[in-house]
């Protein structure tokens, strides 16, 4: 029986193992078909939102906080078509281009360093997926761990850099080196249901918690003299708004292999499939960042850990923490397991437990996860969005000529990308570096 997933088993064998390795969200499709053309309208549309939505939601909160909610919808629109118009150039290319591979388009439209800089970005989107998912554990964990204990003295498992440490070797690093994770293959679809019901708690909480709140409550601080929303806010965290958005919207690795698996494949089908999926995901957002920041207005990075802020413990949360924390949990090994498939026994126990201590030391000694969410969404993403889908197109797009509105367009959507990475990524590393000489002032080292 051949074992080679369906979307790879008429491509190019030099690209099996790469892609295998960077493309984990390929994997999930892979445990649902065995053909090509299989997949139905409906089941790609779902299948989409489950690569698009991730823990880039838990995010958006602090997002519209530090931006409002006029400039927010702004930027989160903007985001959106963007997103959606390099879908469009990404499915082009690839009909013209002749591969489903998006690394093998790199490589047939600037050789080794296409293929490279495609390779690269989408293990640095991965690598930050998993860190934003190990930091849901470290926030998380501690409080489900508190809330069935009782109060917290400061033991040492209520502690999160332990707690994420435990976690990767005890669960995580025994299932990422199994040599069969088929049963894990539901985890993305488990995961979306996860996000479904946290946005449902988040807007039932927004009509149960009240603004001020009364002093019976753990902490007043939260949104004590801050009720009023604003629609326009411009701080030193408004940088991080569209590197979050783009974090949240990053799926286009497993656009074409959705596109080769689906039934009656055509370009203006797949577009029609990614529509739907970046609408749904769009509402999902807004209504996650809305509700959320009506509730708080002063949000922390991580949303779901700004409610300990206010119940020490709440049993629909504490479902939601323990549905979460499974979801992402298992979603690690299935990043990592494809390495398994593509190298030696020996190897890919080197690489797994490589990459996996590499995160665990990101998630350890990086401050917040919005330090992830602002470094990825401002490099990573950005060269997934905007600019490796458009200098592919300018080169492999040839029966357009480069004066074409098309050409164009992409031409500007490219120098659009380049603004988005370098300026985020500056003022990014100006606040990084503005935080650490403030601490070092006031003498913490913090």
């Amino acid at each position: 029986m051949n074992k080679t997933p369906a979307f790879l088993q008429h491509q190019n064998p030099d690209t099996y193992n790469s892609v295998l390795f960077v493309c984990f969200d390929c994997l999930f499709l892979s445990f649902f078909y065995q053909h090509p053309g299989t997949a139905s309208f409906g089941m790609s549309v779902f299948n989409l939102g489950n690569a698009i939505m991730g823990s880039g939601i838990l995010g958006l909160s602090y997002a519209m906080a530090n931006t409002g909610i006029v400039l927010f919808v702004i930027l989160l629109v903007a985001v959106s078509i963007f997103s959606l118009y390099s879908v469009h150039l990404l499915l082009k290319t690839a009909n013209e281009g002749g591969s489903l591979v998006y690394e093998q388009l790199g490589y047939k439209a600037f050789g080794m360093p296409g293929k490279l800089a495609a390779s690269c970005s989408i293990t640095m989107q991965n690598i930050g997926a998993m860190s934003s998912y190990l930091y849901i554990v470290k926030y998380e964990l501690p409080i489900v761990i508190q809330a069935f204990l009782g109060k917290s003295d400061g033991e040492w498992y209520t502690n999160g850099d332990y707690l994420v440490l435990i976690v990767s070797v005890i669960i995580i690093l025994p299932l990422s080196l199994l040599k069969n994770l088929g049963y894990l293959g539901y985890t993305s679809g488990f995961s979306l249901l996860c996000m479904v019901f946290f946005l449902i708690v988040v807007i039932y909480k927004k009509f149960h918690i009240p603004c001020p709140l009364p002093d019976d409550f753990i902490n007043v601080t939260v949104n004590g003299g801050t009720c009023t929303p604003k629609y326009f806010v411009f701080n030193s965290q408004t940088v991080y708004a569209v590197p979050i958005l783009t974090f949240a919207f990053v799926c286009h690795p497993a656009i074409l292999p959705m596109y080769e698996e689906l039934k009656d494949r055509s370009r203006k089908k797949m577009q029609g499939v990614a529509n739907v999926s970046f609408l749904a995901m769009f509402v999902m957002y807004l209504l996650a960042a809305l509700f959320g920041y009506l509730t708080f207005n002063a949000v922390e990075p991580e949303l779901l850990h700004t409610y300990s802020k206010v119940y020490k413990f709440d049993v629909v949360l504490l479902i939601v923490r323990l549905a979460v924390l499974t979801a992402v949990t298992l979603t690690v090994p299935v990043v990592l397991f494809p390495v398994s498939i593509a190298f030696s026994w020996i190897r890919h126990v080197i690489i797994t437990f490589t990459l996996l201590a590499g995160v665990n030391l990101l998630v350890i000694f990086v401050p917040t996860i919005r330090d992830i969410f602002g470094f990825i969404g401002a490099s990573a993403a950005a060269m997934l969005i905007f600019i490796l889908p458009s200098a592919f197109y300018i080169k492999l797009v040839q029966k357009e000529p480069l004066r074409s509105f098309q050409k164009i367009g992409a031409c500007l959507f490219l120098a659009s990308g380049f603004l988005v990475m370098f300026g985020c990524m500056s003022l990014i590393i100006m606040d990084w570096i503005h935080n650490a000489v403030g601490s070092e002032a006031h003498g913490d080292g913090h």
